[in-house]
């Protein structure tokens, strides 16, 4: 995976700012010996639990009303890789590093075109109907 700015930025700093260590983590682990890749995967659960948390504040706020779908695929995502830490964590890793170079990458380009760049549009339109009656954006957590 290469980040693409004209690909996957949503315009909202944030997720980009998230999707970019996203790609960064996946791309270190497709490159990792099997003496780092325990490590690395340890790091992309952390890294996806807080990702899904952030999202998941940001479509209470907002108010989003896909919320539940939304959410819906993220604990399916969570708990597919904390099944595969597990094996993992155990030295098996050939179905996690099948996972990671080409599942979680179909994944993400498919939840960014679809739920996160229907969640942003959500975001800067209700930032903007909010900035316009008292001055202030919504917080982007």
């Amino acid at each position: 995976m290469e980040w693409q700015p004209e690909r996957y930025s949503l315009g909202v700093e944030d997720m980009d700012r998230t999707h970019q260590e996203f790609v960064a983590l996946v791309n270190l682990l497709n490159e990792a010996d099997d003496t780092d890749f325990a490590a690395l995967f340890g790091k992309l659960l952390q890294h996806t639990h807080d990702h899904f948390s952030s999202e998941g504040r940001l479509m209470r706020i907002s108010r989003f009303p896909a919320l539940g779908e939304h959410e819906g695929e993220h604990h399916r995502v969570y708990g597919d890789l904390v099944q595969m830490n597990r094996a993992v964590q155990r030295g098996r890793l050939m179905l996690a590093r099948a996972y990671v170079r080409k599942g979680l990458a179909e994944w993400f380009d498919l939840h960014l075109a679809t739920m996160d760049s229907a969640l942003a549009a959500h975001v800067k339109r209700m930032g903007a109907a909010r900035e316009n009656k008292t001055g202030m954006a919504l917080p982007v957590l």
